[in-house]
C-alpha cells in the first residue's frame, strides 16, 4: 500500500477520543437542559394568568388549578389543572398552558346565560345544561322563558331549548317569550305577537329555525297564528 493510501485510510478512520468527547459533551447538554427545565429555580411558576372571566374570580381560577408558585414549569401538569379549573360551577371549558419562562396561563370560557326559570317570585338564568348563572327580581327581556318537567340542570329539555335559543338570529330570539318543552316530543314556542310555533322534537334545530325565518318574513306573526315546523320539509302555516 502506497504512503498516500495509508494516509487517506487514517483520515477515515475515526478518532475514538473525538468520538468519546463528542458522545460526553452531549451527555452534559441533555443534563444540563433538564436540570434546568426540571431542577433550577429559572424556569419556575412565577405567576398564574388567567384571562376569559367576567363572573368567575381570577382568584377563584388560580386555586382551583392548585399549582404552587416554584414548581417547574415543565413538571405541572396541564391537564390535570384544566380538568380542576372546569370543575367550577360557572367555567364551561378552560384551557391551560405553559408560558415560557414563568408563567402558567389560564384561558377559562364561562357559561352564559340563555334561558330563565321562574323561581319564587324572580327569575334564575341558566345556561344549556340547565346550571344556574345568576338570579333575576324581574324577568331578562333577551331571555326567553323555558318551561320543563322535573329537575333544571342536567335536563335533556333544558338543552334542547337552549339549542333553539342559540340557533336564533336575533330577530327572532327578541320574539320568543317561552319555550315550553315539557314533552320533548312536542316542543312550542310562543311569539310575543301571540302566534305559536309548533317546533316537534329537538332534532334538525338549525334547519327547522331557517324554516320558521322563511314563514315569518312571507307570513308575519299575529295573534292565533301556527307555524308548524316540525317536520321542516312540510312546514305549514295556519
Amino acid at each position: 500500500m502506497s504512503d498516500e493510501a495509508g494516509q487517506a485510510t487514517g483520515r477515515h478512520r475515526s478518532d475514538p477520543w473525538k468520538v468519546a468527547f463528542v458522545a460526553l459533551l452531549v451527555v452534559a447538554l441533555v443534563c444540563v437542559v433538564t436540570w434546568v427545565l426540571l431542577g433550577s429555580r429559572l424556569l419556575v411558576v412565577r405567576d398564574v394568568a388567567v384571562s376569559g372571566v367576567e363572573r368567575v374570580r381570577p382568584e377563584e381560577v388560580v386555586a382551583a388549578v392548585d399549582v404552587e408558585t416554584g414548581t417547574p414549569l415543565a413538571r405541572v401538569d396541564l391537564d390535570s389543572g384544566r380538568e380542576r379549573a372546569e370543575g367550577l360551577d360557572l367555567v364551561e371549558s378552560a384551557e391551560v398552558t405553559r408560558g415560557w419562562p414563568a408563567t402558567l396561563r389560564v384561558e377559562v370560557v364561562e357559561r352564559r346565560p340563555l334561558l330563565a326559570v321562574p323561581v319564587g317570585e324572580g327569575y334564575r338564568l341558566v345556561d344549556g345544561d340547565g346550571v344556574r348563572i345568576e338570579d333575576s327580581e324581574t324577568r331578562p327581556g333577551n331571555h326567553p322563558l323555558v318551561r320543563v318537567t322535573g329537575e333544571i340542570e342536567g335536563n335533556p329539555a333544558v338543552r334542547a331549548a337552549a339549542d333553539i335559543v342559540e340557533e336564533a338570529p336575533d330577530s327572532l330570539l327578541a320574539q320568543i317569550q317561552l319555550i315550553d318543552a315539557t314533552e320533548a316530543e312536542q316542543i312550542t314556542v310562543e311569539l310575543g305577537a301571540g302566534a305559536l310555533v309548533e317546533w316537534g322534537d329537538s332534532s334538525d334545530t338549525e334547519e327547522k329555525s331557517d324554516v320558521l325565518r322563511v314563514l315569518m318574513r312571507e307570513h308575519p306573526p299575529e295573534e292565533g297564528q301556527v307555524y308548524d315546523v316540525s317536520h321542516p320539509g312540510l312546514a305549514i302555516v295556519r
